[in-house]
C-alpha cells in the first residue's frame, strides 16, 4: 500500500518515505509512527493508542514521544508550530490532517533483486544481519531485531551508502553463515554481525565489521551495560555503534580508494572525508580541498563533495588564521544552500549551514539547524557537540559541558572528541573556570595533537592559571601547527556581539597575551 500526501509517498511495502523521487530516511520508530496516524486518520489518536501501536506496550517516556512526533513532522516537511499535517490536540491525541489517497498498486520496482553479473559490488555497500539472541529471553528478541533495523536506518543515512534493505537481511536470520557467502548473494562489500545476551541484570552485546570478500575483521567492539530500560538502551548502543561504523566505513573506501588506478568521483569523495576525519590542521584540511573538487570536476553534482568542500571552507574561516575567512565563509554557505535547494532533508547539509552561521555572528540560526538536523537524524552525535559550542556564542556557556557530555556519552571514542573536549574548554575559559577549563583542553591535546586551536586554548587558560611557562609551550605548540592564527583576525572575525560573550573573550586574549601569541 501507498499513501500519498503533499509531495510525499509512504510505502508500506517497501517501508519506505518518499518525497518525490528522493528517499527520506527515518527510523523505523518514526516510519511506523506516521503509518499509523496516516491509517487512522478518521480519528484522534491517543498517546496509549500510539504507544501500544508503535512500541508495543512497553513503557515510553513522553520525551521519548515527544522527540519521535517531532522527527515525523520533521520527515514530511512539518513543524510543531505550524502542524499542517500532524495536529497536536490538547489533552486529547494526535491527528493527521493532510489529504491522504491511497494506491494499491506495487510501486514499480526500480532495484528488485541484484543480477550476479560478476561485477563488483556498490562502494560502501554493507548488509546488517539479523542481531542473534544467546539468552533465549523473548523480550530480547525483540531488542536484537529492533537494533538490527536501527543501524540499517542510520547506516544509510552515509552519504554514498548502500544498504541492503532489511527485508533481503532477514532470510539469514538463525542461521550459521559465511559472511562471504552472503556478500556474494547480496552483492555487498561489508557485513555487520552481533549478538545480545542477557545475563541477570547486564546486557552483553558483541558486534563485529567484517570484509565480505576476505572475511577480514575490519573493527569489533563489546557493549556491557545494566539493564535499565531496553528502549533507552536501545537508543543509546544505535547512536553509538551508528557513528563509530560511519567513520570505520568511510576510512575503510578511502583506503581502497587509494589503491585504485582510477578513482571516480566518490572514490575521491571518500579520500577526502576520511581526511577531514583524522584533524583539522593545514595538511588535513588542504588534502580534503584537494580531493573534493577533483571530485567535483568529475561529478560536479555530487552532493557529498559539495558539503565536503563547503566543510573545508567553514574550518579555515572559522580558524582564525587567513585575512579571507569572510570569502570563505560565504562560499560554504553558498554551496551548502545549494545542496539544500537539491536535497532538502539532508541532516548534514543543515549541520553544515549551522556551523556557517554560527561562525558568522547568527548563533541562534545556527542553533535552529542543528536541531534540525538532529530531528532528522536523531543518532547524528555531533549534533549535540555543536548545539554546545553555539550555546555559548549567545551568552548560554554554561550549558556548553551538558550538551558534551551527552555526546560523548553516545559516542565516546568518536572521532571528533577532540573538538567537542575543546568547545567545553574554551566554554569553561569564557566563564572563567580556568582550572577545569584546563583539563579539559588537555583532554582535547592528548587525544588529537594536530588541533592548533586546542593548543592555542590551553594556552590561555594556562597563562590565567599563572601557568606561565607551559602556557607559553603550548602557544608555540599551536602556532607550529599552523602559524597563521592571531589575536587580531580572531576579533576582527566578529563571530558574536553578544556582550557575555564579549566579556569572556577579553579573558581568553588577556591569556593569549601573557602566553606570547601574536596580536597580528
Amino acid at each position: 500500500m501507498r499513501f500519498l500526501f503533499e509531495e510525499y509517498a509512504l510505502d508500506t511495502d517497501r517501508r519506505e518515505l518518499r518525497r518525490a523521487r528522493e528517499e527520506v530516511v527515518v527510523t523505523p520508530q518514526v516510519f511506523d509512527l506516521i503509518e499509523y496516524l496516516i491509517r487512522n486518520r478518521e480519528r484522534v489518536v491517543s498517546k496509549d493508542d500510539l504507544v501500544s501501536a508503535v512500541w508495543k506496550g512497553r513503557i515510553v517516556s513522553d520525551a521519548a514521544l515527544t522527540t519521535r512526533l517531532n522527527a515525523a513532522r520533521s520527515a514530511i516537511g512539518d513543524t510543531g508550530e505550524k502542524q499542517l499535517l500532524i495536529k497536536t490536540l490538547p489533552r486529547k491525541g494526535f491527528r493527521f490532517v493532510g489529504a491522504v489517497k491511497e494506491d494499491r498498486r506495487p510501486a514499480n520496482e526500480t532495484i528488485g533483486l541484484i543480477e550476479r553479473t560478476g561485477e563488483a559490488p556498490p562502494r560502501l555497500s554493507i548488509v546488517v544481519l539479523p542481531f542473534a539472541n544467546l539468552s533465549g529471553d523473548r523480550e530480547q528478541d525483540y531488542f536484537a531485531d529492533g537494533i538490527t533495523e536501527s543501524l540499517t536506518t542510520d547506516l544509510s543515512r552515509i552519504g554514498g551508502s548502500f544498504v541492503m534493505a532489511q527485508n533481503s537481511a532477514v532470510s539469514y536470520k538463525g542461521r550459521a553463515v559465511d559472511v562471504r557467502q552472503v556478500g556474494r548473494e547480496l552483492n555487498v562489500r561489508y557485513v555487520l554481525e552481533g549478538s545480545v545476551q542477557r545475563s541477570g541484570k547486564r546486557l552483553r552485546m558483541n558486534v563485529q565489521l567484517i570484509d565480505a570478500r576476505s572475511g577480514q575483521h575490519l573493527w569489533a567492539e563489546r557493549f556491557e551495560k545494566p539493564v535499565v530500560d531496553l528502549f533507552d538502551m536501545q537508543d543509546e548502543i544505535v547512536s553509538r555503534l551508528a557513528g563509530t561504523l560511519g567513520a570505520q566505513l568511510i576510512e575503510a573506501e578511502a583506503r581502497r580508494a587509494e589503491r585504485t588506478l582510477h578513482p571516480d568521483a566518490m572514490d575521491l569523495c571518500f579520500q577526502g572525508r576520511a581526511w577531514l576525519m583524522k584533524g583539522i590542521s593545514l595538511e588535513c584540511v588542504t588534502q580534503a580541498r584537494g580531493f573534493f573538487e577533483r571530485s567535483l570536476e568529475f561529478d560536479p553534482g555530487n552532493v557529498e563533495a559539495m558539503i565536503g568542500l563547503a566543510n573545508v571552507d567553514t574550518v579555515v574561516g572559522g580558524s582564525f588564521t587567513t585575512d579571507d575567512g569572510p570569502t570563505r565563509l560565504a562560499a560554504a554557505e553558498a554551496m551548502v544552500n545549494k545542496v539544500l535547494s537539491i536535497r532538502p532533508n539532508s541532516a548534514s547539509a543543515h549541520m553544515a549551514r549551522g556551523w556557517v552561521q554560527t561562525f558568522t555572528n547568527r548563533a541562534a540560526q545556527g542553533i535552529r539547524e542543528f536541531e534540525h538536523a538532529l530531528a532528522l537524524a536523531p543518532n547524528l552525535v555531533h549534533a549535540h557537540a555543536a548545539l554546545g559550542f553555539a550555546k555559548s556564542y549567545i551568552g548560554r556557556a554554561t550549558e556548553t559541558e551538558g550538551h558534551i557530555l551527552e555526546a560523548l556519552r553516545l559516542s565516546p571514542r568518536d572521532v571528533f572528541a577532540y573538538q567537542w573536549a575543546c568547545f567545553a574548554g574554551v566554554a569553561k575559559l569564557l566563564l572563567g573556570s580556568d582550572v577545569e577549563a584546563v583539563s579539559w583542553l588537555r583532554r582535547s591535546t592528548e587525544a588529537n595533537r594536530n588541533f592548533h586551536l586546542a593548543h592555542i586554548s590551553l594556552a590561555a587558560a594556562l597563562a590565567l592559571t599563572g601557568a606561565l611557562d607551559e602556557a607559553r609551550t603550548a602557544a608555540r605548540t599551536g602556532l607550529a601547527l599552523n602559524s597563521g592564527f592571531t589575536i587580531r583576525r580572531l576579533l576582527a572575525a566578529q563571530q558574536s556581539d553578544n556582550p557575555i560573550y564579549l566579556a569572556g573573550l577579553q579573558r581568553l586574549c588577556e591569556g593569549w597575551r601573557l602566553a606570547g601569541v601574536p596580536e597580528g
